[in-house]
């Protein structure tokens, strides 16, 4: 089970992060790898809102759908990379376990560069809540997972996101068991917390949907200028209360969306603005895990108990 406490920012002590950083900055790529079809009458939920809203069944191809994500795969992943390499700061990834063979060459090009990367399910299409009430199931699904990143990456994975977020009550004492440091599908805070499992405690480092490219350009129908504008609020607001105490942000990006030509403006002058803020820490995940299970105590008492 999944269990964690109540406290409110005002109730918390003072969290420092590591050399007087204010801000934890983490700009997430979302790696993501589904199937055209399944073996199913029931809609096929590919792993996001869909482009065309007439939703059909898994067992027919929706191919305006499927190749308007694809297009991030061959296109946008590798617009962001560059973004990304000319202003010489990293993201933090998040990886399907089919993408490691079927689009090998993105996850190849983030092991490259040594870039963090997250399990992020089998395949996108595939929901752990589907399987809420067949934990054996859930397990397969994640110990699959894991086999795959090991086979590629020479390591067992450290962080979980669930493909849409869509963990279970058992999710976060599964992935303690198998040693992971960090889970990110609890999207309530801006600060890291400890989860408590049967199997002990797993540090929640948020992801989300709020501050991310799907809710802001796909949903909202915002403009690049808006993107843009609201990247910018975001962090200087959090940059502003964090003169107080350590705070993260967290920017969901998927190359379909963020990677396209008119839409790439806005992550070029947000990265630049954060770049120009002393103390935006370009974090990774696995930092501030271990940083945070160093300094919970005094940020959070009680919270193993």
């Amino acid at each position: 089970m999944l269990e964690y406490d109540y406290v409110p920012l005002p109730k918390r002590g003072k969290l420092e992060w590591p050399n007087g950083a204010r801000v934890a900055l983490i700009l997430t790529f979302n790696m993501e790898t589904w199937d055209l079809i399944k073996d199913t009458d029931e809609p096929y939920y590919a792993g996001g809102p869909p482009n065309l809203p007439a939703v059909l069944p898994g067992n027919k191809p929706d191919y305006p759908n499927y190749t308007w994500r694809e297009y991030g795969q061959r296109v946008g992943i590798w617009r962001l990379i560059k973004l990304f390499d000319e202003m010489g700061i990293p993201a933090s990834c998040t990886t399907n376990a089919v993408t490691f063979e079927r689009r090998k060459d993105m996850t190849d090009a983030v092991l490259e560069r040594g870039w963090e990367l997250l399990a992020h399910n089998w395949e996108q299409g595939e929901l752990l809540t589907d399987y809420a009430h067949d934990e054996p199931a859930e397990r397969d699904i994640i110990d699959r997972s894991i086999a795959m990143y090991e086979k590629h990456v020479g390591k067992k994975p450290k962080g979980w996101l669930s493909s849409s977020l869509r963990g279970t009550l058992h999710t976060a004492g599964i992935l303690k068991e198998h040693d992971f440091k960090f889970y990110c599908d609890i999207m309530n805070d801006d600060q890291p917390f400890l989860i408590r499992t049967e199997a002990g405690p797993i540090v929640s480092v948020p992801y989300s949907n709020e501050i991310n490219d799907f809710t802001l350009l796909s949903r909202r129908s915002y403009t690049t200028t808006e993107y843009r504008d609201v990247l910018i609020e975001e962090l200087n607001v959090l940059y502003a209360e964090a003169a107080e105490t350590g705070l993260i942000m967290n920017v969901g990006l998927h190359p379909h969306v963020s990677g396209r030509a008119h839409r790439i403006r806005a992550l070029r002058e947000f990265i630049a603005h954060a770049k120009s803020l002393p103390g935006v820490w370009f974090a990774t995940r696995e930092e501030i895990a271990d940083h945070y299970m160093k300094v919970h105590e005094t940020h959070i008492p009680g919270q193993l108990g």
